[in-house]
């Protein structure tokens, strides 16, 4: 393949859909499935994948939660346990109807998320007290019918994720595990993935279903259309009652737990593909990154190839010390040329040339991904300047994603703005809002959402829809 069938050929700015797609194939993260809606996730898409799930991972494991697994299929009868949770998720839910040719005698649906399983666990492990709270994540992925409208990463049929159940004795408990899970995706998204975000609750149309409430984080994409990075949600007793999750309580009484689920996906490799990816492939976040350092050697002749060799080798060794990822490119077979083109296309944020010129010099020559400058080093101060620039670049790339959010986010008072503001550029549209027939008229006449009510709200103002008095504040947006 030649230099320009690696490359993008569309503008992202011109036809972002179109460079999307190149994007996730050029860049090898995913490739299509003869499943219609289905995805496969390939080696390095799959490495950031497990640069996220690790630094999560290890963060809830340092507050008492454990990974477990449940099964797949998930008999009918469990999943219409809890009515609302139910009836939202039965038209998105593929059943198992046969065993081979013989059909079964309850239908088994392949996992849409894993309340009802899991709490039929719970209903059994919950005796007492003592036995709480249960603080466990599981990884793994769901289906859900998401055929008509597919993207890789952003919507299809099965996606990896995790899903956090936890069970307590009391509101207040559950409540603040609702809480600092959400502190804990905030943390990870922005300070990892480097994408500024709105946090706060859903409304009761947009909450998850069987959810007494849900809290949200909400990115907004170069294109003005908002994406959905994770959710926790306080259950209250909904499922705990039908499911009878109970113990007997210190006061010898028994009592219903109370519950909490919460979960993020693969959507957030879309959404920093979308933040941050420019003209010329994917651009990552250095903390997200595979590989944070590529090290390319550059050879003229024959006699140059040990010493720069020799030092390629020595810098990446200190760099691997002191806990930078770092690859070295030595492949024969391509041109420096093409593999700048190539792992600007994958997105390393630094690369590293190492040629006779810099070995005569003693110094390296490092590129910036995120703007392209190209810096000349001293080899004495390799490291500590390396190390430096990728912070730079974490930086900067948050500053560049927070000043896009930040223009794509407007106010509205009234309809004639709302609907300005949204066919011009789209984008967060704060407004107020009185109640739930607002709500759906906006989005049957918009078709945007109310994607945030903040978590401590400013003083109440007019409704955008129908003028009415003392109406909350909250933003809108269309949505992937």
């Amino acid at each position: 393949m030649s230099s320009k069938e690696l490359g993008i050929t569309v503008k992202k700015d011109q036809d972002l859909s179109e460079w999307y797609t190149q994007v996730v194939t050029k860049a090898q993260l995913a490739d299509y499935s003869s499943a219609k809606g289905f995805m496969v996730l390939m080696p390095y898409g799959y490495s950031i994948w497990e640069k996220i799930k690790e630094d999560f991972d290890k963060k809830i494991k340092a507050i008492g939660h454990k990974n477990a697994y449940f099964p797949l299929l998930i008999p009918e009868r469990l999943l219409k346990t809890e009515t609302e949770h139910f009836a939202g998720f039965t038209p998105e839910v593929f059943w198992v109807t046969h065993s081979g040719d013989t059909e079964l005698a309850e239908k088994l649906a392949v996992r849409p998320t894993s309340e009802t399983i899991i709490y039929e666990s719970y209903s059994k492990w919950v005796k007492s007290w003592r036995d709480l709270p249960i603080l466990i994540n599981v990884w793994n992925s769901v289906v859900r019918a998401e055929i008509t409208s597919t993207r890789p990463f952003l919507r299809t049929t099965e996606f990896l994720w995790q899903e956090g159940h936890t069970v307590h004795e009391t509101e207040r408990e559950a409540e603040e595990e609702v809480m600092t899970i959400l502190g804990i995706y905030s943390q990870l998204v922005q300070d990892e993935l480097a994408i500024p975000i709105l946090v706060g609750k859903k409304t009761e149309r947009e909450k998850f279903k069987g959810a007494v409430y849900t809290t949200t984080m909400e990115a907004m994409m170069p294109d003005g259309k908002a994406l959905q990075m994770g959710t926790s949600h306080h259950l209250g007793q909904k499922f705990s009652i039908p499911f009878e999750i109970k113990y007997l309580g210190k006061d010898e009484k028994e009592h219903y737990g109370w519950t909490t689920s919460w979960g993020l996906s693969w959507r957030l490799i879309g959404a920093a593909i979308l933040s941050h990816g420019d003209d010329r492939g994917l651009i990552l976040p250095p903390r997200i990154a595979p590989t944070q350092v590529v090290v390319i050697p550059i050879f003229y002749k024959e006699t140059d190839q040990k010493d720069i060799s020799d030092e390629v080798r020595y810098l990446s060794s200190q760099l691997e010390q002191i806990g930078i990822r770092t690859l070295i490119d030595d492949r024969a077979q391509y041109t420096p040329g093409w593999k700048y083109h190539e792992w600007e296309m994958k997105g390393v944020p630094l690369r590293v040339e190492i040629g006779p010129k810099d070995i005569q010099a003693k110094q390296v020559t490092v590129v910036r991904r995120d703007t392209r400058e190209k810096i000349a080093i001293n080899r004495s101060d390799a490291n500590d300047r390396i190390s430096k620039i990728l912070s730079e670049i974490q930086n900067h790339l948050f500053d560049r994603a927070k000043k896009s959010l930040d223009g794509l986010t407007a106010t509205a008072a009234d309809m004639q703005s709302f609907k300005k503001v949204l066919e011009e550029k789209g984008g967060f549209i704060k407004a107020f809002l009185s109640d739930d027939s607002c709500e759906e008229k906006i989005k049957i006449e918009t078709g945007a959402t109310v994607r945030v009510v903040p978590m401590k709200a400013a003083k109440k103002g007019k409704c955008v829809y129908c003028g009415a008095d003392n109406s909350i504040e909250v933003y809108f947006a269309r949505s992937y």
